[in-house]
């Protein structure tokens, strides 16, 4: 999504008995990309979308697996235009994807509003044509007490400044109606941030902003009702930065990867944590080379990632398997 020093991979970790990522194909069959939406869904891998390069539109297409290895084109062509950088989501049975980017910095670029669904990756129909919210990329989304969430996120991806990043939370339970739940919640606006739910509580942290003015972020913040944020840390002990990816594994949330700035660095660490103040992070004899805007999955008992800018782009996938008997270094 930019031009940066390259990264030096990840060497193994000489004497380090923990567990091992595996390499599931080097190649997949989708173009190498990142800033794709990605689902789980009816016991299926998906990626949709994504950004190739700043001076062509986004890609549409929707590819999916049933193993991480071999990959099917579901559609060359979907009907939504703003998939680089959107926001998906699996809710009531269906596969959602929202806002977004497109035509990266060619003229008629923007964000969009947009909801879209779909039961096969086909055919997609579309729920509002403009949300509530106002069109945004880089978002964090997540389904908490029967509805899907929407939180911050930027209006403008390349041109803006501060002012078009966002701190509200918006709900819905049908992508089509979309109640504000707050205008401003206690963490400070910003985009290329993530969000999951654990323990029945909402948790969100780091990401910011990336131009014109660029900052980072580490802090945590969790929710009960999406509305009243308790702040969990101020700073983790991973490394302020935008475009990682997350997920909830093992009854504990992960924080894989991303970017920072100053010097521009790809990150290819790991970290999990129970309650996002306390955080660990996980040492592999073998890991995937550092990048961002990847896809994060959890599928068939495995973490897994996909894709991202590993400079050059990549379409590898990587799996991640604990033993059943894994614990936490200092657990017994």
């Amino acid at each position: 999504v930019f031009s940066q020093e390259p990264a030096v991979p990840k060497a193994a970790l000489k004497d380090d008995p923990g567990p091992a990522w595996r390499l599931v194909t080097a190649k997949a069959g989708w173009q190498a990309r990142d800033s794709q939406g990605e689902l789980v869904y009816r016991d299926k891998l998906w990626i949709l979308g994504g950004w190739f390069d700043s001076y062509k539109p986004a890609p549409r297409d929707v590819w999916s697996s049933a193993d991480g290895a071999r990959w099917d084109l579901v559609t060359a062509e979907a009907p939504w235009r703003h998939s680089d950088l959107p926001m998906s989501v699996v809710f009531d049975d269906k596969m959602w994807m929202m806002g977004g980017w497109t035509n990266g910095r060619l003229p008629g670029h923007s964000a969009g509003n947009e909801v879209w669904w779909s039961t096969d990756g086909r055919a997609w129909r579309q729920a509002t044509p403009r949300a509530g919210w106002s069109p945004r990329l880089a978002a964090a989304t997540v389904v908490f007490q029967g509805r899907m969430w929407m939180l911050g996120g930027t209006e403008d991806y390349y041109f803006g400044d501060a002012s078009s990043l966002r701190n509200d939370v918006w709900s819905s339970s049908n992508g089509k109606d979309w109640t504000l739940e707050t205008a401003n919640a206690s963490w400070s606006p910003r985009a290329y941030h993530q969000a999951v739910v654990l323990n029945n509580r909402i948790y969100l942290f780091g990401g910011g902003n990336y131009v014109p003015e660029y900052h980072a972020l580490n802090d945590v913040w969790s929710s009960n009702d999406g509305v009243n944020w308790r702040k969990e840390t101020a700073a983790a002990p991973w490394s302020p930065r935008l475009w990682f990816a997350s997920a909830v594994y093992r009854d504990r949330m992960w924080v894989l990867g991303g970017w920072s700035n100053n010097p521009a660095r790809n990150w290819g660490d790991v970290w999990h944590s129970q309650d996002g103040k306390t955080w660990e992070r996980l040492e592999s004899a073998t890991t995937w080379k550092e990048r961002h805007e990847h896809s994060a999955f959890v599928f068939q008992d495995r973490l897994w990632v996909a894709g991202g800018h590993a400079q050059p782009l990549s379409s590898e996938v990587w799996s991640l398997h604990l033993p059943a008997d894994w614990r936490p270094a200092g657990k017994p």
